[in-house]
């Protein structure tokens, strides 16, 4: 435990010096902060006023530019000691390689969802100096889903990490992944899969394995509890699991995805060539 705790801590200071967290905090915060000057909390659609619409706007901006900025960020980790022959003097200590790999996971995971806990939690400080009013159980759901989001890349970065051999190869592998998932995105493009006849309810299940569907379909299931721009799909997916079914699918799903993939990359980083 204190090994796991000495990596995550390590990962930590390395990546609060870094350049990226810098422009990374700051494109988050920023994000919030143009909320507020554009007056989005002021503003009113199909009833959510607020902080409420100011969350759902930057809900749908975290689907773009959170998965790819934690891919990119993870995927240099595992690549990039291995190229800067930072495993041989890791070998030489008394670190287990679980209790470095896990560390070094939970090291990134906390510092890639901190900036952007941080930037939902000024604004909900605002908006209570503010008296805007702060939809708790809203900010509570949203915060959830965007932990599981991110622990879902995280996993996919650690295991195109562990998996590449340089770093320019992680970081091809990971926009390769962010551009098929982003491809799939909406349930409109599946229209292939439609084509050739397969059962609707075949068609949702595919789409909603893609995490950033699952994610996507979430928080329009909290703007509009009909899912009205879904179209058909939402009838199958209310139908079949309700809304505080799928809601629980959405942040379970993610949160197995990126174990898995996190475990899967700790058995090729175990069995791999480490020097």
């Amino acid at each position: 435990m204190r090994a796991f705790l000495r990596a995550a801590r390590l990962d930590i200071a390395e990546s609060l010096r870094a350049r990226w967290f810098l422009f990374y905090s700051m494109v988050f915060g920023g994000i919030v902060v143009l909320l507020f000057v554009f007056g989005l909390t002021e503003s009113r659609i199909l009833g959510f006023t607020g902080l409420s619409r100011l969350l759902v706007t930057y809900i749908q901006l975290c689907v773009a530019i959170l998965p790819i900025f934690v891919l990119i960020t993870t995927v240099r980790s595992v690549a990039g000691d291995r190229e800067a022959g930072v495993f041989e003097y890791m070998l030489s200590l008394p670190v287990g390689l679980a209790a470095w790999y896990w560390g070094k996971m939970v090291g990134r995971f906390t510092v890639v969802f901190l900036p952007v806990f941080l930037a939902m939690g000024g604004a909900a400080l605002w908006s209570e100096y503010s008296e805007i009013g702060v939809p708790w159980d809203l900010f509570t759901v949203y915060t959830a889903l965007l932990v599981s989001l991110s622990w879902s890349f995280l996993g996919f970065g650690m295991l195109i990490s562990a998996a590449a051999r340089s770093p320019d190869v992680a970081q091809t592998g990971a926009f390769l992944l962010w551009l098929v998932l982003l491809l799939f995105l909406d349930l409109i493009l599946l229209g292939i899969m439609v084509r050739e006849h397969l059962p609707l309810e075949a068609v949702v299940a595919i789409a909603l394995a893609n995490p950033l569907q699952s994610f996507r379909t979430a928080a329009i299931l909290l703007f509009d509890p009909q899912m009205v721009v879904l179209g058909p799909a939402a009838y199958v997916i209310l139908d079949e699991v309700g809304a505080r079914g799928y809601l629980a699918f959405a942040l379970a799903w993610p949160l197995l995805l990126g174990t898995v993939a996190a475990g899967w990359g700790y058995r090729i980083f175990r069995r791999g060539d480490l020097p």
